[in-house]
């Protein structure tokens, strides 16, 4: 079977059906293959509703009385119906899904899979999902089945038919991996053929999870593989050699206006030591919100000036940039006072400058950059246009690298004289898990700031049902207001008309300005032109706004140590990640600092909330989101679509060290890759969604 041809070629695909597929990018054979199940239902649990008990139940019934319910809380919609067997009934709850009402044919029976709960002293099945009874195995019998998810107009039952006209040629499907040392004793000849088929069409839950966890491994092989060779391109490639001068780091550091962490003073060792090398230093910075990431740059910048060489720190917001040139000028500004009166004598600091879209005299500014003399280029975009020259580009600091995508990344890296690669820090606040590090990042040296900075004070995390904002919230708003500090209202959606059943930013700009009328309310979201936005943070930065309702463009931007509590509505549609990255907004002074989780709906909160609430870790939350929601999009959509792991668990240290193994002494000839043209196609697809450079 050829995986790579045109998704036409499956019997039943016409061109409606094809165009309709390669919408939602499923153009190739292979593609529909590593259509996986979302799950599998074992539709022979199924049991009568007299014999319910509570917990996680299959029934099969038909259902009627579906009616919508509002409740009080106006965003809150109950669907209710009945469900109904030979045996009895049961009352079945949908919350804020009223598209439900009209899904079910009262005529047809289907399959009801959810929770059997007590709630407000009644049974019921809790939100269950649906399938046709009809669809499983044509209605004729309850069996083990996969149950894949709807895509666009693509219905389930299609991936049924369509795989199952593919049936017969999956003893063809070719073999990926190759049988070299350090293999598994399951990666043999036919196993892909195997695995694939026992995913579509297992016979028990067994031939499912078998099948999953050889794709799964497949899926580990690729990525650690990808990344080894990543490490082995880079190491091919020349950099400039900046050699570390002790006795001027050890001033520098000693006349600081504050003492460097722990943390800090291991990681700028490990970047210091990384650029005297000559291969590129390809090293993560990361490190909570406020650990002091800017000036571990800093002083990785002041050695490449010293040693003759330009630097640039490209940031993804000219607020953000405009925050490091000021805060940077004035620590440069004051490192050079301190050593004019302790030594009578300038020392060689870097010369820096600001370049972003809203500089003025651009041309003279770029034509000073292209001759030398700036050191140190802080910039948005504005940096890697094709009029932006550098004399001698040797280091790149990119602040908030998922921001930037993989081909805007290497047009600052492609800016370095000619046969030589800069040296690059990438810095981010998104703590990375360390399996992550392993398989997406296995090419990256990290460098962990785990330490805050003396002076920061914690901040209190506490999770607040809707109805409890009058007695709780606004109290402790208007206490706060009262010392002239400000707030930070987080909305998921900026107008109703497509908020569903979230609050919008412009209604509760609205609500927050009859509750507050003594302070200025304004908002912040992401259809606002740049300089609208930049306008809006700068006016909050200098308190002229003392709360500021925005959507998640706040997530990351300008410091302003007064804004010591954050407020986030509908907390419960966000990720852990996002939530630690907006609760970092406040706590960034030297007053405590409050954050609000705000929940709609009945349920008890979610694991993900309890544990916002409970820790303030960002490395151990990171962990945690891994093991709730998988690997996401830790390192941003823009840098590389999707990932797309469908199988793997980054948690399966077994599978991993494995896949490491066998990657590893593949790796060894790279040239060896060129009899695998399959394998080498993903390899390559994997190196550019991972690499920094």
């Amino acid at each position: 079977m050829d995986l790579s041809a045109g998704i036409e070629t499956v019997k039943g695909v016409g061109p409606k059906t094809a165009e309709i597929l390669k919408r939602v990018n499923l153009r190739t054979v292979g593609d529909l293959l590593y259509c996986l199940p979302r799950v599998y239902e074992n539709y022979q649990t199924t049991v009568n509703i007299e014999d319910l008990r509570p917990g996680k139940v299959i029934i099969r019934g038909k259902i009627s009385d579906l009616h919508v319910v509002r409740t009080s809380r106006k965003r809150l919609t109950l669907t209710q119906g009945v469900i109904r067997d030979e045996t009895g009934a049961v009352r079945t709850v949908w919350f804020n899904q009223p598209y439900r009402a009209k899904q079910f044919d009262e005529k047809r029976e289907y399959y009801f899979t959810g929770k059997y709960e007590l709630k407000s002293g009644r049974y019921q099945l809790t939100s269950p999902s649906a399938t046709l009874v009809q669809d499983v195995n044509n209605g004729t019998a309850a069996t083990f089945q996969p149950i894949y998810s709807a895509k666009s107009a693509i219905k389930p039952q299609m991936f049924h038919k369509l795989l199952e006209n593919l049936r017969p040629e999956f003893a063809k499907i070719p073999d990926l991996l190759p049988f070299t040392d350090g293999k598994p004793l399951f990666v043999k000849p036919r196993a892909r053929a195997e695995a694939l088929y026992n995913s579509h069409f297992p016979e028990t839950p067994d031939d499912a999870e078998k099948g999953r966890d050889y794709l799964a491994y497949e899926e580990l092989f690729e990525l650690i593989l990808a990344a080894k060779l990543n490490k082995q391109e880079n190491q091919r490639l020349r950099a400039e050699s900046l050699k570390f001068n002790a006795k001027f780091t050890q001033a520098v550091v000693k006349h600081l206006p504050f003492a460097l962490t722990g943390a800090q003073r291991r990681a700028t060792w490990e970047i210091l030591q990384d650029l005297e090398k000559n291969v590129p230093m390809n090293r993560l910075l990361q490190g909570d919100v406020g650990s002091g990431k800017t000036i571990v740059a800093a002083l990785a910048a002041a050695q490449a000036t010293l040693n003759g060489h330009q630097t640039a720190l490209l940031a993804p917001t000219a607020i953000l940039a405009t925050q490091h040139f000021e805060s940077l000028q004035t620590l440069f500004a004051g490192l050079q006072k301190a050593f004019l009166r302790e030594f009578g004598k300038k020392i060689r600091l870097p010369r820096i400058a600001l370049l972003t879209g809203a500089t003025k005299n651009k041309r003279m500014l770029k034509t000073a950059i292209k001759a030398g003399q700036i050191d140190l280029i802080i910039g948005t975009h504005a940096l890697i246009t094709d009029d932006t020259g550098f004399k001698s580009l040797a280091f790149c600091i990119i602040d908030e690298q998922h921001r930037f995508g993989v081909g805007q990344r290497q047009k600052l890296l492609l800016k370095s004289p000619d046969n030589t690669a800069p040296h690059l820090l990438a810095m981010t606040a998104t703590p990375i898990p360390r399996s992550l590090q392993l398989t997406l990042f296995g090419d990256l040296d990290v460098s962990i700031l785990n330490e805050l900075p003396p002076g920061r004070q914690p901040i209190t995390t506490k999770i607040l049902a809707e109805t409890e904002q009058r007695d709780e919230l606004y109290p402790k708003m208007r206490e706060l207001l009262a010392k002239k500090q400000q707030i930070y209202w987080i909305c998921q959606v900026i107008e109703e008309k497509n908020s569903g059943t979230a609050t919008p930013v412009k209604k509760q700009v609205k609500k927050l300005q009859n509750l507050f009328p003594q302070v200025k309310v304004d908002m912040l979201h992401g259809k606002m032109k740049p300089e609208e936005k930049d306008a809006i943070m700068a006016r909050f930065a200098a308190n002229r706004i003392q709360i500021l309702v925005s959507t998640t463009v706040v997530e990351v931007g300008v410091n302003v140590p007064n804004a010591n509590m954050i407020v986030i509505q509908d907390a419960e549609n966000y990720g852990l990640a996002q939530l630690h990255q907006l609760r970092g907004r406040v706590g960034r002074g030297d007053q405590p600092a409050s954050c609000f989780l705000l929940t709609t709906g009945e349920g008890r909160p979610s694991k993900r909330l309890r544990e916002m609430e409970k820790s303030t870790d960002g490395f151990y939350l990171a962990e945690v989101d891994l093991k709730i929601r998988g690997p996401g999009e830790i390192y941003g959509s823009q840098q590389h679509g999707e990932l797309n792991l469908q199988v793997a668990n980054l948690n399966d240290t077994t599978l991993m060290a494995q896949a490491s193994h066998h990657a590893g002494n593949f790796a060894k000839d790279p040239a060896a890759l060129k009899d695998y043209p399959e394998l080498s196609s993903r390899i390559k697809k994997y190196q550019q969604l991972t690499t920094l450079n």
